[in-house]
């Protein structure tokens, strides 16, 4: 079974993101990038499907500059058996991110189709989806837990209500949760071999999609500074400063 992982560089999870001066972005001058986090999980689960027999490849596929081949060696470092990228310019929408997955998709015929159900930077929650929808293929979004078996996947889900179970036909296409696994560190010696493995790329021509913009950003700032908490001696004090002060309560 092959299995098809994207992953996405972002910036890292530990740096405090700043927006431009004039609003227009966000900073990324001097600042850390690294894989998504729910990205790396998809990444540990289709090893784990490997190392386990039921899958005989694994494809890591980034969208983006020659900057995130970065996040696909890493991934290759990680234990994934090639990369792809598909080069583009400036910041790719979910729509478009899609499209080209589609279009890697009929390329490579992966059995299986593992993507993080969210970037930490858009936060948007929609690629999986709608490349669900662009390729007609059964998903399970939000899994916390995945069995293959045979030409079917079960996969466990997250919802408001608590799990739900799906039993699903591949091909088909799944989405992280954090709860799915704890990803490995790369070993010296694997970030060794990963800089000799095989990377393709491709232009979207290549994949038949045009990249159009569908959204257009009007200003990027930061939220607004929290007040510092304070101390109270007494439930009392507390009930009078929630009724007169914050007046949240009456």
């Amino acid at each position: 079974m092959k299995v098809l992982v994207a992953v996405k560089r972002v910036v890292d999870y530990n740096v405090k993101v700043r927006a431009k001066a004039d609003g227009s972005d966000v900073d990324l001058n001097n600042v850390k990038m690294a894989i998504n986090p729910f990205c790396e999980i998809a990444v540990e689960e289709a090893i784990r499907l490997r190392e386990a027999g039921v899958a005989t490849e694994v494809i890591a596929v980034s969208i983006g500059d020659k900057s995130c081949q970065e996040q696909i060696r890493t991934s290759l470092a990680l234990g994934a058996d090639r990369g792809i990228q598909v080069e583009t310019e400036g910041a790719v929408e979910p729509l478009v991110v899609a499209k080209l997955l589609k279009g890697v998709i009929e390329k490579e015929q992966p059995q299986l189709v593992i993507l993080g159900k969210q970037s930490i930077d858009g936060d948007n929650n929609q690629t999986g989806q709608m490349l669900g929808a662009l390729t007609n293929m059964p998903q399970g979004t939000f899994a916390s837990e995945l069995v293959v078996d045979g030409d079917k996947i079960t996969v466990t889900r997250e919802v408001d209500g608590g799990l739900q179970t799906l039993s699903l036909n591949l091909p088909a296409i799944v989405t992280t949760d954090l709860r799915l696994n704890e990803p490995r560190y790369a070993s010296l010696p694997n970030i060794m071999k990963a800089k000799k493995k095989q990377m393709d790329v491709y232009s979207p021509a290549d994949l038949g999609v045009e990249p159009k913009a569908h959204l257009t950003t009007l200003k990027v700032e930061p939220p607004p500074e929290r007040k510092a908490g304070i101390m109270v001696a007494s439930v009392e004090e507390l009930v009078d400063k929630l009724k007169n002060e914050a007046k949240v309560i009456s």
